[in-house]
């Protein structure tokens, strides 16, 4: 691994919990969790919005009738 034992990585996993704490290193990964949770969620809905769809078929026929007025 280019340069990065195992032993490095442990003697780096011990000085990030000495430093911050077993509860606080656990609320952050909590929270980040939960942050990528919601931005999952919100994406899903966002795919399934039927105003976004109906915006995106609206916005389709104008390009295709604006594409049939030119070739006329």
């Amino acid at each position: 691994m280019a340069g990065l034992s195992i032993w490095h990585v442990l003697i780096f996993a011990i000085v990030v919990i000495l430093l911050f704490g077993t509860s606080k290193l656990k609320n952050i990964g909590k929270d980040v969790g939960g942050a990528v949770k919601d931005f999952k969620k919100s994406v899903r809905e966002d795919d399934q919005d039927p105003k976004l769809l109906e915006h995106e078929n609206t916005a389709q026929e104008v390009r295709t009738e604006s594409k049939a007025q030119q070739n006329s």
